[in-house]
């Protein structure tokens, strides 16, 4: 299924497999992406609503290295653009780009290349180097939502409506991904 080899698996790395295999992942983790997507908590005091996507993301750029990982995020947010039913809570549509979340959703594709390119690069993934991988990521979405949340929000309330209120879900949400990843590796070497 994997590259046994133990540098790409401590990294969670797909490796060189065929191309056939290859689109198999991107595909699955674009219906994974989708899934997340419909897990999602609005939030009456934002315009943004809590969902599993930041963690779908991170997953894809760890398991598929940055390239992958960055096409398999363009390709979801093309087919929301392109009106299929993707996005939170089953919205979809060009106009989301141009939204209040839209920022949060250009973000995607930057997490997941970063946090691919990341995991490459970091030789011996221990669970506090996947926690500081995965936060880069975050950062990689929170900044351009945050700049693009700020244009339709009063004045001085962007972090309060935009940040403040999903630092504990994003809390949780980075041991999740860290806890399963840190597993899953385990589970990989001990096959």
């Amino acid at each position: 299924m994997f590259n046994t080899n133990e540098a790409a698996v401590s990294r969670f790395y797909i490796g060189e497999l065929a191309w056939g295999r290859q689109l198999s992942y991107m595909l699955a983790f674009n219906i994974v992406l989708i899934a997340s997507s419909y897990i999602q908590i609005p939030l009456p005091f934002s315009p943004v609503p809590v969902t599993a996507q930041a963690m779908a993301v991170l997953a894809c750029g760890l398991f598929l290295g940055p390239g992958r990982a960055a096409l398999t995020v363009l390709a979801y947010l093309t087919e929301g653009a392109m009106g299929l039913p993707v996005f939170a809570g089953g919205t979809a549509g060009l106009v989301k780009f141009f939204g209040p979340t839209g920022g949060y959703l250009i973000g995607f594709v930057g997490a997941a290349f970063v946090v691919g390119m990341l995991s490459e690069k970091i030789q011996s993934m221990t669970f506090g180097k996947l926690l500081g991988v995965l936060s880069l990521g975050m950062v990689c979405i929170y900044i351009p939502g945050l700049t693009v949340i700020s244009l339709f929000v009063p004045e001085g309330a962007v972090l309060k409506m935009g940040l403040y209120p999903f630092l504990p879900g994003m809390a949780v949400k980075l041991m999740i991904t860290a806890s399963a990843l840190s597993a899953y590796k385990k589970i990989r070497r001990s096959i």
